[in-house]
């Protein structure tokens, strides 16, 4: 009787998972040694820090989301689209839930997949922390679907006001990003360049300076709360520059259809209300019997990435409640950087695990390389090598806007190799000339 392939099983096409994917793929699934499936709710990746670009219609989409069947067949592992349901850990089996179509119509019944290895890599979602109104009236920008929905509901915005008998109300054209993180602030720099230049292709009504105003709502008293002061500070001067309208120290207590209202009692009329504050995994993962999770779904892991209840079951990125070395109680911060490394040593491990299955686990230890912040084509700022240098450097300008372009380009590597990279950034600056600068649908 043949013997059955060892089959690794990854729940979660995000670029963690989509790497761990290709990289196991190319390896074991190419030289037939493993059975490499990856299953994910959508049929394509986009990679998740683009996402503000795709809300403000800098990017379309269509230019840079990659297809998972094409990706498989390519790189030797097997993608089963849907939503997983349940994960029974005692008989080592996944339930992938029923898909339909647009019209309801089941195209692909509920499914079971046996695995000897699991790994989730759910990624995560923003944390609206209950705040009355939040789901019902504000955009999330964890996937695809929102962000175009969003670019959707902004163009509409802008085409009413444009055709409309009277003047621009108010909130009709006003923008409230809540959250000033990351995503928060490079979605409203990416809005002020947009806004502008939806205007300039001759909608000539809407002066953005006087119609167009962008808010940002942080519940802390500085932006970037999770970065270091210097980069606060630059972030928080280009910002107003911008004419960006920042509320320090404000915590959104309720969301209407009319705006959102704050702790102080202040009221910022808006009829688009983007929530970029927070994170918390899938609440499905609190909801697996047989492995452990915190108080945001979180699944509770060793730093060999194993659930501390089965060995059987990995789980990193933003899904992973991950100690940053052995031993310790700090936990690995929810960082693009932090699920690459998990991605490379997980590869490690997992072939080991097929083709060594004597040897110990690795321990995921995890190193700060900095961070970066892109405003658009007004600034990039950052820090770099954190704490390999046991501090930081402040980078601005050229150099940053240069290495953040590049982190991209590494996602893109690990995914097509580096020549498909280069002929593809050849093939955008060709196309470039006779693109519009901004989606205008």
């Amino acid at each position: 009787m043949e013997q059955q392939l060892h089959r690794i099983v990854i729940v979660g096409g995000g670029a963690g998972g989509l790497e761990l994917a290709t990289k196991l793929g190319n390896s074991l699934g190419k030289k037939n040694l493993a059975e490499i499936f990856l299953v994910d709710a959508k049929k394509t990746h986009v990679w998740k820090p683009l996402l503000h670009e795709i809300a403000a219609g800098s990017l379309n989409p269509d230019k840079d989301e990659l297809e998972y069947l094409a990706q498989a067949h390519w790189h030797h592992f097997k993608f089963r689209y849907g939503r997983v349901d349940d994960v029974d850990a005692k008989n080592q089996t996944i339930t992938i839930g029923p898909t339909s179509d647009i019209d309801g119509v089941e195209i692909i019944p509920q499914r079971k997949i046996k695995y000897d290895t699991l790994v989730l890599s759910v990624g995560s979602t923003v944390n609206d922390f209950n705040i009355p109104g939040a789901k019902e009236h504000a955009v999330a920008l964890d996937t695809q679907y929102q962000a175009e929905r969003f670019h959707q509901k902004l163009h509409n915005s802008i085409l009413r006001a444009q055709t409309q008998a009277g003047s621009v109300r108010p909130g009709q054209l006003e923008v409230v990003i809540v959250g000033g993180g990351a995503t928060g602030v490079e979605l409203a720099a990416e809005l002020h360049k947009a806004t502008r230049e939806m205007a300039a292709y001759g909608l000539d009504r809407i002066n953005p300076d006087r119609d167009i105003s962008i808010h940002l709502v942080e519940a802390s008293p500085r932006l970037l709360p999770a970065l270091p002061p210097k980069i606060s500070t630059s972030v928080e001067m280009e910002l107003r520059k911008l004419n960006v309208k920042l509320f320090l120290g404000e915590k959104v207590t309720r969301v209407t259809e009319h705006g959102v209202e704050t702790h102080s009692g202040k009221k910022i009329i808006s009829s688009l209300v983007v929530w970029a504050a927070g994170i918390k995994a899938p609440e499905f993962l609190s909801k697996i019997e047989g492995i452990e999770t915190n108080a945001i779904h979180q699944v509770k892991v060793l730093s060999t990435l194993q659930t501390v209840t089965d060995k059987n079951i990995f789980a990193f990125g933003d899904c992973a409640a991950c100690p940053i070395k052995p031993g310790a109680e700090e936990l690995v911060p929810p960082r693009a950087q932090a699920a690459h490394q998990q991605a490379s040593l997980l590869y490690k491990t997992l072939k080991n695990r097929v083709t060594r299955p004597n040897k110990t686990p690795l321990d995921y230890v995890y190193k700060d390389y900095g961070s970066l912040v892109n405003l658009g084509r007004y600034s990039t700022v950052g820090n770099l090598m954190g704490s390999l240098l046991g501090g930081s450097m402040f980078v601005e300008g050229l150099i940053a806007r240069l290495m953040y372009l590049m982190l991209y380009q590494m996602h893109l590597s690990a995914l097509h190799g580096v020549v498909s990279v280069v002929f593809r950034l050849i093939g955008k600056i060709i196309s470039r000339r006779t693109e519009a600068r901004v989606k205008l649908h």
